[in-house]
């Protein structure tokens, strides 16, 4: 008989050791390792193997299959649409919307005679159709399917294979193959489970979509190999009271990563919003001080983004810095480089930053902004109205050029912006205002 034994694996670098350990020898990571069941039986190695043929770099290229689907927020952060015989691997907390996208895309690929199986781990059919019908989907052709075991669902595929174009998980968490006895979840399941799809999802050009949990630090819950398996990793960003979601591309074998797409959600599921700059501007007022725009970019979409900063006397012997959607520690050196290199010093201050709309930015051209939005908050001096700010910081208090300049000018340009600050001096058909030091502001907020 097959002796049931327990072993000990890492579920962020899925390492596997024989005894409970508080940190995980090969990855360091704190508090990640999980018990569960292995077998002891040995597994046999087959000595022979059959020679494959080899392809050559120079040979000719098949060009890749692509669908686009009628959801265009999504085609931009695939990077143009579905790649037929790909695994993509979509993260969320729970109830911020990836079942209803999931479903939402299904159905309306579906409608355009694409062959859909929606797989369900965690409902019933029957509650898949009472989504449906909340948000008034009907008449779709997609099929429904509720089943756990990995074996069960890879013959219903291999049945109806010929008539399948894509195939929905929700979630991989759920699932579990019959050759382990672990329980499903666990490292070795989720491991096992999604190697077994995606290898068949692949072998018959069917394109996978995979629902992922997210842990209590906002990372894919499971073994951090599984991101690695799937050709694109997509994360749901977003607050449950605010009800517009960021759909972020982190990984993507066949576009652009960091690109993002803006969705509202609604009573009638996920609608797109096709003008994120406005959403991110609405109800501004341009007499308030401590705001500035600042003109981003997130993967090749031009973004204006409001940065609102707050000063606050306080006779603590460390001031509080709170930032919300921007580093820290970025603000602490912004901080620095004014009170050295620009005079304005906030150390009896206590200092709050906010970037608007729930959106976190990680581009170091937001560091003009958030200067200036400082200066004009400790001075409670409102910034020249229908003005942007963007470029990267130095030490030195030097503004420096950063990438996609043009496409950030004429974003704002478009939305009515007529006065540009940043370090280029090139004409982009508008009023450019270049700052080379952090000085040049002093003229600017009086």
């Amino acid at each position: 008989m097959t002796k049931i034994k327990k072993q000990f694996s890492c579920n962020n670098c899925g390492s596997v050791s024989n005894k409970w350990l508080g940190q995980c020898p090969d990855c360091g990571e704190w508090g990640s390792i999980s018990e569960e069941l292995a077998s002891s039986s040995k597994i046999t190695v087959p000595r022979g193997g059959t020679a494959q043929g080899l392809d050559l770099l120079s040979d000719a290229v098949l060009d890749t299959i692509r669908t686009k689907t009628p959801i265009e927020e999504l085609n931009r952060v695939l990077g143009g649409g579905l790649v037929s015989g790909s695994a993509i691997l979509i993260g969320g907390d729970p109830g911020i919307g990836k079942s209803t996208l999931l479903l939402q895309l299904s159905s309306k690929l579906a409608q355009n005679n694409i062959g859909c199986l929606y797989i369900t781990g965690e409902e019933s059919t029957n509650q898949i159709k009472l989504r449906a019908k909340r948000l008034d989907i009907n008449d779709s052709k997609t099929g429904l399917l509720a089943a756990t075991n990995v074996e069960d669902i890879i013959s219903t595929i291999d049945k109806h294979k010929n008539e399948l174009d894509l195939v929905v998980i929700d979630s991989i968490q759920t699932v579990a193959t019959s050759q382990l006895s672990s329980a499903p979840g666990t490292v070795s399941q989720i491991r096992a489970s999604a190697h077994i799809l995606i290898n068949y999802a692949k072998q018959n050009n069917i394109t996978l979509l995979l629902a992922c949990h997210v842990n209590k630090d906002g990372q894919l819950a499971g073994p951090k190999v599984l991101e690695h398996m799937v050709d694109t990793v997509l994360y749901f960003e977003g607050d449950h009271n605010n009800h517009f979601r960021i759909l972020r591309s982190i990984k993507n074998r066949f576009g652009g990563v960091n690109e993002i797409g803006v969705f509202e959600m609604t009573s009638a599921g996920l609608m797109e919003i096709t003008n994120p700059s406005e959403l991110f501007l609405m109800e501004r007022e341009n007499n308030v001080s401590g705001t500035a725009v600042f003109a981003g970019t997130q993967g090749s979409r031009p973004l204006l983004i409001e940065i609102q900063a707050l000063t606050c006397p306080t006779n603590m012997v460390t001031p509080r810095r709170s930032v919300v959607g921007w580093d820290t520690n970025r603000l602490s050196m912004i901080i620095a480089v004014l009170g050295v290199r620009y005079g304005l010093n906030l150390s009896s201050h206590e200092v709050y930053l906010s970037v608007a709309g729930g959106l976190k930015i990680t581009d170091p051209a937001a560091d003009l902004a958030v200067a200036a939005a400082l200066i004009s908050a400790a001075k409670n001096v409102p910034l020249p109205s229908k003005s942007i700010f963007f470029g990267e910081v130095g030490l030195s208090g030097e503004v420096r050029k950063v990438a996609q300049t043009e496409a950030r000018i004429k974003e704002a340009s478009k939305l009515g912006f007529e006065r540009m600050f940043c370090a280029t001096k090139e004409n982009f058909g508008a009023t450019i205002e270049p700052i080379i030091h952090l000085k040049q502001l002093k003229g600017l907020i009086v």
